[in-house]
C-alpha cells in the first residue's frame, strides 16, 4: 500500500477489488495509524489506546500466535470482555491468518465445551476466573489467559508483523448465531465483510466519520456489537468506547456522561431500561449523542416515542443478523417511520416472499430474504441448514417475517412466532406494542397456543415497578386484556396473561418465545 493511498480516505471497494491480496486487520489499522496515530482509537474506563498502539499490539498478538505454531486457518476462540485485549487478540488473529471465534461471555462451561469442539479451536483466550477457563481442552489447544501470562507473552513478543496474505473472499474470522431458536451455529465471515457493512451503514446510514466517538451498548462478541464497537468506527478513524462490565443503565448512563459519545447503539429492551430510570440529568448525558441506532428486535413505537420526549433524540430501528454481519434495512436520519424497520440500506438486495419463493404483494407478510456481500456463505458444517437457508442467487432466508409498504419493511415475527387466528395471520409484535402503552407492562411478549385444537394468543408480562400487587393479580389481568380489546380488531384480542418476572431473552436482547410456548 502506498503513501499516497494512506494520506486518503482510505481504499474504495473498487480499489480493493483490484488488488490481489486484502487483509481486514490491515485495512482497518494500517491508514489509522499512518495518519492518524496518537490518535485516541479505544476508550476503556481509565486506559486510552491510540492507534499508533493499537496496531501495535495487534502486531504483538499475531507474534505470540506465530510462537505457538498456531497455522493460518486455525481457530482462536476469544472469551473476553469488552477491553483493548479482545481488540489486540481479534484483530491479530485476523492479521496472522487465524480465525477468532468471539463468543459470549456469560454463558455456561458446557456451552463453551460445545462451541471450542464445534469450532475445534487451537487457542482459549479467555479470564483466569471465567467459566470459559474451566473447559475441557486437548493438548493442541493452548489457554491464553489475558490476567495471567498473555501481557508477558505480548510485551516480549516485537511490535512489527507482516500481514497474511489473504484475499478478500477467503474467511477472516467466525461468530455464532444468538440462539434465539435453538443452539447457536458456527458462521463464518470474510475479509471484505466487514468492509462492506462499514462502508455502507457506517457511511451511508449514520455518517460515520472520524470525528465521532462510538458507544455500543452491545457487545463485541455479537455481531451487531462487532460492527457497533470495531470495524465501523476504525473504517471511518472514528474512537471507540468499551465498557467491560454488563450495561446496567446505571453504568451506560455514566459512560455516556463520563466519554460523550457521539453515536450510541442500543437494542429496545436496553433503550426501555434507561428510559425507566431518566431524569432530567440523565437526559443531559446524551446532549453528546447525535445518532441513536437500534437492532435485534423491533423497536415498539412506544418506546420511540418516550425517547425522543425526553432526550430530544430519534432512534434510527433496523434490523441486521449473525449471518449478514450487520443492519441492512434502517430507518435513517431525516427519513423515520416509526414501528418500522425503514427502508434498505445501500449494498443490499431484500424481498418478501411466499413459502414457494414467490414475491408477496405490498402489505402481505411474507419470508424476508436478503442478498449482499457481508452475507456469509453458510454455516460451519451444518449442511441441511445450509440446504434450507441459502437459496440460489445468493439469497439468505432470515426466518423474519415481514410486510413491506411504500419501502419500508414492517417486523412482524419470527416464521414460528406467527399466529393464525381464524385463518389470518397475527403478528405478536402488533399485540406486543399495543400492551406496553399499558401504564403498568414493562416488557411483553405474546405467544400461541392451542385451545381446543384452535390457535389462541396469550400474552406474557413484567410489570413495572409498583404495579405487581396493586388491585391483585385478577383485577389487573382483566384491566390490561380491556386496554387490548379497546386497540385492537376482536380476532387480535388475547385470550389470556401470565405474569412473569423477567421474559427469557439470548444476551443479544431477543425475546425467546419458543421457551414461553414450552
Amino acid at each position: 500500500m502506498s503513501i499516497t493511498t494512506l494520506k486518503g480516505k482510505g481504499r474504495t471497494m473498487k480499489d480493493i477489488k483490484a488488488t490481489k491480496t486484502f487483509n481486514a486487520s490491515s485495512e482497518l489499522l494500517d491508514r489509522n495509524a499512518a495518519v492518524r496515530g496518537d490518535k485516541v482509537a479505544v476508550y476503556c474506563g481509565q486506559e486510552k489506546v491510540t492507534y499508533k498502539s493499537l496496531l501495535k499490539n495487534v502486531n504483538r498478538f499475531a507474534n505470540v500466535l506465530e510462537a505457538l505454531g498456531v497455522k493460518p486457518t486455525e481457530r482462536v476462540m476469544i472469551v473476553l470482555p469488552d477491553s483493548p485485549m479482545f481488540v489486540y487478540a481479534f484483530l491479530g488473529s485476523v492479521k496472522y491468518g487465524a480465525w477468532p471465534v468471539p463468543v459470549n461471555t456469560m454463558l455456561k462451561e458446557d456451552d463453551y465445551q460445545y462451541m471450542l469442539d464445534n469450532s475445534d479451536a487451537r487457542v482459549l483466550v479467555t479470564e483466569q476466573d471465567s467459566k470459559a477457563a474451566s473447559v475441557r481442552t486437548t493438548q493442541f489447544c493452548y489457554k491464553l489467559l489475558s490476567d495471567h501470562g498473555l501481557e508477558s507473552l505480548m510485551d516480549s513478543s516485537s511490535d512489527k508483523a507482516n500481514a497474511y496474505p489473504s484475499r478478500r473472499d477467503d474467511i477472516a474470522f467466525w461468530l455464532y448465531s444468538s440462539g434465539s431458536t435453538g443452539r447457536p451455529k458456527g458462521v463464518p465471515h470474510r475479509h471484505i465483510d466487514m468492509i462492506h457493512s462499514a462502508d455502507n451503514y457506517g457511511k451511508k446510514v449514520i455518517c460515520v466519520s472520524k470525528h465521532d466517538v462510538c458507544f455500543s451498548v452491545s457487545k463485541l462478541f455479537f455481531a451487531y456489537g462487532l460492527g457497533n464497537g470495531l470495524h465501523i468506527p476504525f473504517r471511518h478513524g472514528a474512537s471507540t468506547v468499551l465498557l467491560p462490565t454488563p450495561p446496567s443503565p446505571e453504568s451506560v448512563v455514566e459512560t455516556v456522561a463520563a466519554f460523550k459519545p457521539t453515536i450510541f447503539f442500543g437494542v429496545p429492551t436496553q433503550y426501555n431500561s434507561v428510559l425507566k430510570r431518566m431524569d432530567r440529568s440523565t437526559a443531559d448525558s446524551f446532549k453528546s449523542v447525535r445518532v441513536c441506532a437500534s437492532a435485534g428486535e423491533a423497536l415498539p413505537p412506544e418506546i420511540f416515542r418516550k425517547w425522543k420526549e425526553k432526550t430530544g433524540l430519534e432512534i434510527l430501528d433496523g434490523i441486521g443478523s449473525t449471518e449478514a454481519l450487520h443492519i441492512f434495512i434502517s430507518n435513517m436520519p431525516g427519513d423515520i417511520k416509526p414501528g418500522t424497520s425503514g427502508r434498505i440500506v445501500p449494498g443490499y438486495e431484500v424481498k418478501v416472499v411466499d413459502d414457494s419463493g414467490s414475491e408477496v404483494k405490498e402489505g402481505e407478510a411474507g419470508q424476508l430474504v436478503i442478498r449482499g456481500e457481508s452475507v456469509t456463505k453458510g454455516y460451519w458444517q451444518r449442511p441441511e441448514d445450509n440446504d434450507e437457508k441459502f437459496l440460489d442467487g445468493g439469497w439468505f432466508k432470515t426466518g423474519d417475517m415481514y410486510t413491506q409498504e411504500n419501502g419500508y419493511f414492517t417486523y412482524q415475527g419470527r416464521g414460528d412466532d406467527m399466529l393464525k387466528v381464524g385463518g389470518i395471520w397475527v403478528s405478536p409484535v402488533e399485540i406486543e406494542n399495543v400492551l406496553i402503552q399499558h401504564k403498568a407492562v414493562n416488557e411483553a411478549a405474546v405467544v400461541g397456543r392451542e385451545v381446543e385444537g384452535l390457535s389462541k394468543a396469550f400474552g406474557y408480562i413484567s410489570l413495572n415497578e409498583g404495579y405487581v400487587d396493586r388491585s391483585g393479580q385478577d383485577g389487573l389481568t382483566d384491566e390490561i386484556l380491556k386496554f387490548v380489546s379497546e386497540r385492537l380488531p376482536k380476532y387480535k384480542w388475547l385470550r389470556g396473561i401470565y405474569f412473569v418476572e423477567e421474559l427469557p431473552k439470548t444476551a443479544t436482547g431477543k425475546v425467546q418465545r419458543f421457551r414461553l410456548r414450552k
